[in-house]
C-alpha cells in the first residue's frame, strides 16, 4: 500500500550546512611525492562524508528507520542509485527499489522509495528461493537451478504477464553475483505465498525459485511503478559481495551535478 509522509522537509543539502566536514590541514616532513597522493585520498574521505550527511537527511525525512530499513543498507542503496545514474544505465525514474535479506522472511522487507519527491512509496513482503534458507536468507547464488536468490544491483526492465500474472523482468549488474538473473528468469512477480496468511499458517513466508516474490494484492502497482529502468539493490550479509556501484566518490559527483543549485555556497560548505 502506498503511504505518503506528510511530515515538512529540510531541503536534501541541509546536513551540508548544518553539518560542515572540515578537511585537515597537511602538516610535517612529507615528501613531496606523496602530496598528490594524501591529498587525493583525502578528498575521496570528504566526499564519503560528505554524502552520508545527504544520505542521512533524505533516509531521516523520509522516517525510513520507523519502518525498519537500516541507514547502511539505504546508504548503499542510494550510493548504487548514483553510480548507476553517472553510467546511464538507469531511467529518468528516481525510484529506488531496496531488499534486505538479512531480516527475517515474517517482516516487511521490500522498500520502494522516490528519491525526488523524497516518499516511501511502498513497504510490503518479499520472498526468497527456497534454497537460500526458510525463514532467512543464508546461501545466494548466481548459477541456474540452484533455486537460491541472488544479491547486488539490478536494472528493471520490461513487463510481461506469465503463470503469475503481471511480471517484471530484471537485469542483474554485479558479475558474477546475480549476472544470470535474465537466463535464470528471476522476476518480480505475485504470489498466494508471499502473504500474512502465509506466515500464519507456516511460520514464515512462502519461497520462491529464486525470484523476488511479492504479495498479490500489491504486485500489479509496485511493478507498474519500478518498470522501466529504475534501480533495485537486494541486501545481505554476504562477505563475499563486492560492487563497482559502492563507489561514493562517483555517486557523489553525479549528486553535485544533479542537485547544484541546492549545494551550499563554498563559505557556507
Amino acid at each position: 500500500m502506498r503511504r505518503k509522509l506528510k511530515r515538512n522537509l529540510l531541503p536534501l543539502f541541509a546536513p551540508l550546512v548544518l553539518a560542515p566536514v572540515a578537511t585537515p590541514v597537511q602538516t610535517g616532513n612529507a615528501t613531496p611525492g606523496t602530496k598528490p597522493e594524501m591529498l587525493k585520498r583525502r578528498m575521496a574521505n570528504v566526499k564519503l562524508m560528505r554524502f552520508n550527511q545527504v544520505a542521512y537527511n533524505l533516509y531521516s525525512h523520509m522516517q525510513l528507520q520507523e519502518t525498519g530499513l537500516r541507514f547502511e543498507v539505504f546508504n548503499k542503496a542510494l550510493t548504487g542509485y548514483y553510480n548507476m545514474r553517472h553510467n546511464n544505465e538507469v531511467s529518468g525514474k528516481p525510484y529506488i527499489t531496496i531488499v534486505d535479506f538479512t531480516k527475517s522472511s515474517n517482516e516487511k522487507r521490500l522498500w520502494v522509495v522516490d528519491v525526488e519527491k523524497k516518499v516511501l512509496l511502498f513497504n510490503t513482503y518479499v520472498s526468497h528461493g527456497r534454497n537460500s534458507g526458510n525463514e532467512f536468507a543464508e546461501s545466494f547464488s548466481n548459477d541456474s537451478g540452484s533455486y537460491m536468490s541472488s544479491i547486488g544491483f539490478y536494472v528493471t526492465s520490461d513487463t510481461y504477464y506469465g503463470k503469475h500474472g503481471l511480471s517484471l523482468r530484471l537485469d542483474g549488474l554485479d558479475e558474477g553475483f546475480n549476472t544470470n538473473a535474465r537466463d535464470r528468469c528471476i522476476v518480480v512477480h505475485g504470489a498466494d505465498y508471499a502473504t500474512e496468511d502465509f506466515i500464519d499458517q507456516a511460520g514464515r513466508l512462502g519461497r520462491s525459485l529464486g525470484c523476488p516474490a511479492i504479495p498479490m494484492e500489491e504486485h500489479e502497482d509496485v511493478i507498474n511503478a519500478v518498470k522501466g529502468g529504475t534501480t533495485m539493490y537486494v541486501h545481505a550479509a554476504n562477505d563475499k559481495y563486492t560492487s563497482q556501484y559502492l563507489d561514493h566518490v562517483t555517486a557523489m559527483k553525479e549528486l553535485v551535478s544533479e542537485h547544484k543549485a541546492d549545494l551550499p555556497s563554498p563559505e557556507q560548505a
